[in-house]
Order: C-alpha cells, then sequence, then structure tokens
C-alpha cells in the first residue's frame, strides 16, 4: 500500500479524549477516523444527575487550551445555542455535567470523521510493509458488515470500565449494579425499602446526595460504607491543583517505575476525593433533617469494608469489616450500589495482536512513552498511541479532563513530525526538584 493512501490516523472509541483529538484534527491537514460501537456519543448516561457538575473549570473543555479561538470550545457552544448570557448569570466555573454531555454531543455532531454504532473488532500490525500502517477491521453494529481502514498510526481510546470486586459479582444488575448504571434503576431503587452504596468517590456522594433528597417523598433507608478512614475531600487549593499541569508530568514520566508508584500512593486525595461543595450540600441536608430529629434512616460509617454481597430472601446481605478495630457484622439490604471505580479497558484483540511485542513494566501496565505512545520492543514508526492506563506513566492527571487536550497536543505534534500545536511549559509557580543547570 502506498503512503499517499494512508489515513493518518484512526481513533479507537470515541470519548472526551479522542473526540477532542478529532477536533483539533479538524483544523489541520491531517486525515483521521474515529470509531466508537455505542449508537451515538454519551458521557456516563447513568450518572447524569440532576445539578451536579464537573470538578474542573470551564477551560477544560475539548481544545481550549489547545485553540482558544477554535469554533469547538464550551464558550463558542454556549454562544451558539443562545446561553451565553444565562451561563454568565449562572455565575459558576464548573460546567454541569447534562450541559458537558450536551455540548460534546454537539461537537460531535459537526466532525464528519466520527462515526459511532461502529466497533474496532481487531487490529493488524503490517510493520513489514513497504508503508509500515495498521490494518483497523471496524464492524458495524447494525448490519454485522466488517470493513478495513488503513493508518499509519493509532490512538487506543477505550476508556474505563466498572470495577466490581471481589465478593460482589454475579447478583441480579437490577438489584446490585455498578454505579455508572445508578440513573437507568433510580426508580426501582426508591421504591425499595433499603439501599446501601458501597464506595468512597465522588460517584459515591453524589448518589448518596440524590437519594437523601428523594427520601424526603419516599420511605426508604440509605447507607453508606466506605473502606476509607474518612468522607474525604478533594484537594482543591490552588496550589494543590498545579499537580495537574503539564510541568507534573514532565517531572513524574522520567521517575523510575518505583518511584512513580510510590508518588501515586501519596497523591490520593489529589485525584480520589470528594467535591467540597458535594459534602457542604450533604451535610446541609442532614443538619435541616435533624432539626426535627429525622435521620434514623440514615447511615453514614466509613473504616469499613463491604468484603462480600449474598442473596437472602428478601434481600442482601452485605459482610462487612470495620477495617480498624477488626469488627465483622453483617447487615441487611434490598438495594446495593457499587461505586467502586473503574479499571482500564483493554479490548482482546488488544492482547492477542500485541502483548508480545510491547515493552511492560509489570504485568498489567505497559510502558508508554512521554508522548503517550506504546514502547515496542522493536522501534517503529507507526505509533501505536494510548490514552488509557497512564497513571502510573503520567501520573495523577491521567484520568483529568484539564489535561486531555494536552495530551492530543503531544499526539497531533507527533503525527505531524512539527509543532502544529504549541506545547505549553512554565505554566505553574510550583516546581518539583532543584534546576540543575
Amino acid at each position: 500500500m502506498e503512503e499517499k493512501d494512508l489515513l493518518d490516523v484512526v481513533g479507537i472509541g470515541i470519548g472526551p479524549y479522542n473526540l477532542g483529538l478529532a477536533a483539533l484534527l479538524e483544523e489541520t491537514d491531517l486525515r483521521g477516523m474515529f470509531f466508537d460501537q455505542t449508537p451515538a456519543f454519551e458521557w456516563h448516561p447513568g450518572m447524569l444527575i440532576d445539578g451536579t457538575d464537573l470538578q474542573v473549570p470551564i477551560l477544560a473543555d475539548l481544545v481550549t487550551f489547545a485553540d482558544p479561538r477554535s469554533r469547538f470550545t464550551f464558550l463558542n457552544y454556549l454562544h451558539e445555542h443562545n446561553r451565553l448570557y444565562k451561563f454568565f448569570f449562572f455565575n459558576k466555573n464548573e460546567i454541569p455535567r447534562q450541559e458537558y454531555n450536551r455540548y460534546a454531543q454537539w461537537v460531535a455532531g459537526q466532525l464528519e470523521s466520527c462515526f459511532f454504532g461502529k466497533k474496532v473488532v481487531d487490529v493488524i500490525d503490517h510493520m513489514n510493509d513497504e508503508s509500515p500502517h495498521y490494518e483497523v477491521i471496524v464492524e458495524d453494529r447494525d448490519s454485522g458488515e466488517l470493513t478495513s481502514h488503513f493508518s499509519k498510526h493509532v490512538v487506543m481510546g477505550t476508556g474505563a470500565k466498572p470495577l466490581v470486586v471481589n465478593g460482589m459479582e454475579g447478583l441480579p444488575d437490577k438489584d446490585v449494579f455498578h454505579s455508572n448504571r445508578y440513573l437507568y434503576h433510580k426508580d426501582d431503587v426508591v421504591k425499595s425499602g433499603s439501599v446501601t452504596i458501597v464506595g468512597s468517590g465522588q460517584s459515591a456522594a453524589e448518589i448518596f446526595l440524590d437519594l437523601l433528597k428523594e427520601q424526603r417523598n419516599r420511605d426508604y433507608k440509605v447507607t453508606w460504607f466506605t473502606r476509607s478512614e474518612g468522607i474525604l475531600q478533594l484537594e482543591s487549593s490552588k496550589l494543590g491543583q498545579e499537580f495537574f499541569s503539564p510541568d507534573y508530568i514532565e517531572y513524574f514520566h522520567p521517575l523510575s517505575f518505583e518511584q512513580r508508584k510510590s508518588a501515586l500512593s501519596t497523591l490520593e486525595h489529589l485525584r480520589k476525593g470528594i467535591d467540597p461543595s458535594t459534602l457542604n450540600a450533604i451535610y446541609n441536608v442532614l443538619y435541616h433533617r435533624s432539626v426535627e430529629d429525622n435521620t434514623q434512616d440514615i447511615l453514614i460509617q466509613p473504616l469499613t469494608e463491604v468484603k462480600e454481597i449474598s442473596r437472602v430472601d428478601d434481600g442482601y446481605r452485605l459482610s462487612c469489616h470495620q477495617w480498624q478495630e477488626g469488627d465483622e457484622f453483617d447487615y441487611e439490604s434490598k438495594k446495593v450500589v457499587l461505586a467502586t471505580g473503574y479499571k482500564p479497558n483493554i479490548p482482546d484483540w488488544f492482547d492477542d495482536r500485541f502483548r508480545d511485542q510491547i515493552v511492560w513494566e509489570d504485568e498489567k501496565r505497559f510502558k508508554v512513552s512521554r508522548d503517550y505512545q506504546l514502547v515496542f520492543k522493536e522501534e517503529r514508526e507507526h505509533h501505536f498511541f494510548t490514552l488509557t492506563n497512564l497513571e502510573h506513566s503520567h501520573g495523577a492527571a491521567a484520568t483529568n479532563l484539564g489535561l486531555s487536550v494536552d495530551r492530543n497536543i503531544h499526539i497531533i505534534n507527533t503525527i505531524a513530525g512539527k509543532e502544529l500545536y504549541r506545547i505549553q511549559t512554565d505554566t505553574i509557580f510550583s516546581q518539583f526538584t532543584m534546576d540543575k543547570k
């Protein structure tokens, strides 16, 4: 195959990361195609709870950090939908989650490079051809038809999938389900009589708050178990947020694997805490309810690990461990919401085709270059980029929307072989090591 017949890049999956990449490519001469198996763009539809916001400011849209003049900015979305004044008087720095979803759908609808209802089922590496390339095989989800697309580079943006820990699998998903399905089951939950939320992060807190509000007009008990030592707040100070910067990635990436793993464990509060506004809202509801001593159907208990969930006649038994005291106890609930986080979604074809070709830092984490290429055992010019499974290589900000544009800038410039978008440096006031020059 001649090089002129090849696409520059194929994107696998269309979440916010690859959607932003597609939008930035629109302003260049690079040719790309992006595929997703879902019928349309939907961003965590099971968690688009009324009143919830992103945890990052409006500048962390799909394109602004690369090109504030782009027609795909969130501000232009507001302008095009006659919502600028409404957002101005809304007077918040964060985008409501439901509106972020609509904004991303608006961007996707303008990009002819994005194809939904198309599942990538295989990627074949033609590294020994005269023009080395990848053959991306795509299945139409309606017809089952297979087509091949040929590209110099690929970008795997397959995101994450729900993590269900051992001892909680195999139960009816209408009763025991991951938080990403919450809104699909909410009507049944509020009629059930009792619901228990398991988890320590933002999703658990948002669901707990939503169920607290609904509880006023319903008769059910709501319980929240988390194994963390407390209901912990996300680090939101201005200097603390500087860890979510290109400069920190420049510091973090060259560290040894052991140093990077250790650093991640010390930055848990930056990555997995709960937004202060959510915690304040929960406390306000609890306080107002307590005026009339109306909190008997509410239980919040940290320091508690749910080790197993089993079926009983009238619901489910949670086998719990209060790990600080070493106390074991059982707790019954009609419904259980597992806000237990996510794990990287690595397609089966990836393991089949590429596991033995690439360098691994341990059995689950592959080695990734600074510009987000997988590192192959044999050097190559046709690159395989990844947007998932990056925390070990690029730090606590790997899943942060505020840095997704910087990531796409690096990928686009590498593909182009020149700087199409300016890489931001010296972006913060902090420094993480002494200048050795």
